[in-house]
């Protein structure tokens, strides 16, 4: 059996950056070509970054894109590397024959553009596939951006043939089969698959089971990386026809994984034109017949070890928080610490993230700010090193209260907004960036102050429900400390009671449930969104429910004020989860 050196690179581009994201493929098919690959393989959209959004349309950005493909055939031949067979994911404009194949009732986006894949080697694109599946759920908008390919692509390479995929494409029926009935020996997919908990389990199993029906290796690479409210989390893998795992790369980070695979030679012949497999046109190129002189030490397979579901978790949030901040062109970042868990475990995610000295705290004590309170968040500054400012808010609380004389919870919301000036005016004056430290509860339910602990730029743990906000703090002390550092997060932050202190005595289950109530209540009807009933059916009770989904549906205007935040749910407040802000469509039920 022919032998194949496979790479496949797990890259972060920055969406837009054209000729940066160029330079960087560039940079990681020298480390191919040393490695000895004969076949390398980037991500999806890799050129223009993903997902690009509206950027689509625009016809520059587009012949960019174009541009960056045909001009990375010539630089990879200038640098020595023109064998080198390379699969590269870019934005495109759909081929005239799929226009001329495409059902009347199909709307074709503006300019044409296509999410395709070019095979380029000896200086010239030589293949090019157009992802035919385009995911029009979740956070995907790919129907409304892009004109859908209709055909398979096959080279061969080294005597191998080799299909190509685009990530959506697997999840659905046809490549595979196709892949299958093209005879190929292996399929490569191309992927720009976001994180959300325990994806990776279920990307596994797809991968096997794509590969068995197949009969095919499977070779699945992906992004990593923040961008906006998406973290890639990479997790590349290579399993082979029997759908065991070969190899795997590690999480959050880039990686190139190098693998050697014996694969069936080629033994199909060149399709009649018009041939169609699956529904899909056939298209076969022939690079190259001759099988690679094999290496003579085979490649130890590579298989990372993975992150447990916290960790997992913790992970997305600094990388989402990481790239947020120096793809936006910040260094620093600023937040209020209030001793609370929510704004200690963020701080100790931003420290993680950019280094204590881009880390500058505030604690803005007010007449009711309890002692323990303060201590832990000058805890917090001492465990990590972080910057940690204290800008008192008695004096301009009453002297507002001198003209406004505002009670109950206005004035309790008051303190807030001044703090959140404060917090904005230091961020003007100096650069930082402003972090939102609420949890998904509070966004849910409405518990947080319009302009006031709301404002920010980024809001790191909006997706992650007050009982994973302990849980991750527990965690990353736990971590901390099978490494024989100091874990992070103070003690009592974890075990007091939460409060927003605002006023004296004030809890925060004077007007929430319980956390571990209330997000099992929320986990039904915004995770899983089920309607009030189906929650009560669940065993919960009706007035409680009520009160809650009351609660949730009410907020709906402060959530599109919110900050973004990395998405490390199933369905996150935002990209996700999209409903009217002026309904009436529970009353009239």
């Amino acid at each position: 059996m022919p032998r194949l050196r496979l790479a496949l690179a797990q890259m972060n581009p920055v969406v837009g950056a054209v000729a940066a994201n160029t330079d960087a493929v560039v940079e990681q098919a020298r480390a191919a070509h040393v490695a000895g690959a004969h076949l390398f393989v980037t991500p999806e959209m890799v050129l223009t970054g993903y997902p690009i959004e509206d950027l689509a349309y625009r016809s520059t950005f587009i012949e960019a894109s174009r541009t960056a493909v045909t001009g990375l055939a010539t630089r990879l031949v200038d640098e020595g590397l023109g064998d080198l067979v390379v699969v590269v994911g870019h934005l495109g404009t759909a081929k005239e024959a799929t226009l001329e194949n495409l059902p009347d009732r199909l709307g074709v986006p503006k300019n044409q553009p296509t999410n395709s894949a070019s095979v380029v080697t000896g200086g010239r694109v030589v293949a090019r596939y157009d992802k035919h599946h385009l995911p029009n759920y979740g956070v995907f908008d790919e129907f409304r951006h892009f004109v859908p390919g209709d055909e398979t692509q096959v080279v061969q390479v080294k005597g191998v043939d080799v299909a190509i995929a685009i990530c959506e494409d697997i999840w659905q029926d046809g490549p595979s089969a196709a892949a299958d009935a093209a005879e190929a020996g292996l399929l490569v997919v191309l992927n720009g698959s976001p994180y959300e908990a325990a994806k990776d389990d279920t990307r596994f199993e797809l991968c096997a089971r794509r590969a068995r029906e197949g009969q095919c290796a499977l070779a699945y690479v992906n992004l990593v990386g923040g961008q906006d409210e998406l973290v890639f989390d990479g997790d590349s893998l290579v399993v082979d026809s029997a759908g065991e795992l070969v190899a795997r790369a590690a999480q959050f980070v880039e990686e190139l994984l190098v693998v050697d695979l014996d694969l069936p030679a080629a033994t199909a012949p060149m399709p009649e034109p018009g041939t169609r497999f699956h529904g899909l046109r056939v298209e076969r190129t022939i690079i190259s017949t001759e099988p690679a002189e094999t290496a003579d030490v085979l490649l130890r397979p590579e298989i990372a070890e993975r992150w447990d579901d916290a960790g997992e978790r913790y992970q997305a949030i600094v990388l989402g928080l990481r790239d947020y901040v120096r793809k936006n062109g910040f260094r620093t970042v600023l937040m209020g610490l209030s001793g609370g868990i929510d704004s200690t475990l963020v701080g100790a995610i931003a420290v993680d993230a950019l280094g204590a000295e881009n880390v500058f705290g505030v604690s803005n004590p007010s007449a009711w700010s309890t002692e323990h309170s303060l201590g832990d968040a000058g805890e917090l500054a001492r465990r990590t090193g972080l910057t940690l400012d204290n800008v008192a808010i008695a004096g301009i609380f009453d002297t507002i209260q001198e003209s406004l004389h505002l009670d109950g919870l206005a004035e309790e919301n008051l303190q807030a907004r001044i703090r959140a000036v404060i917090w904005m005016g230091l961020s003007n004056q100096h650069g930082h960036l402003v972090l939102a430290c609420g949890n998904k509860s509070e966004l849910a339910t409405g518990y947080s102050t319009i302009y006031g602990d709301a404002v920010g730029g980024y809001a790191p743990i909006k997706d992650l429900p007050k009982t994973l906000v302990w849980e991750l703090s527990r965690w990353r002390n736990a971590w901390a400390e099978q490494r024989g550092e100091t874990p992070p997060i103070p003690e009592n932050a974890i075990s007091k009671p939460p409060s927003a202190e605002l006023r004296p005595g004030q809890l925060d289950t004077d007007s929430l449930p319980p956390y571990e109530v209330l997000d099992a209540v929320l986990d039904a009807y915004v995770e899983r969104d089920l309607g009030a009933a189906e929650v009560v059916a669940e065993g919960f009770d009706p007035a409680l429910v009520e009160r809650v989904v009351t609660l949730v549906d009410k907020a709906e205007y402060k959530r599109r004020q919110y900050p973004p935040g990395p998405k490390v749910s199933r369905r996150n407040f935002g990209r996700d989860r999209r409903l009217p802000i002026t309904t009436r469509w529970r009353e009239s039920l």
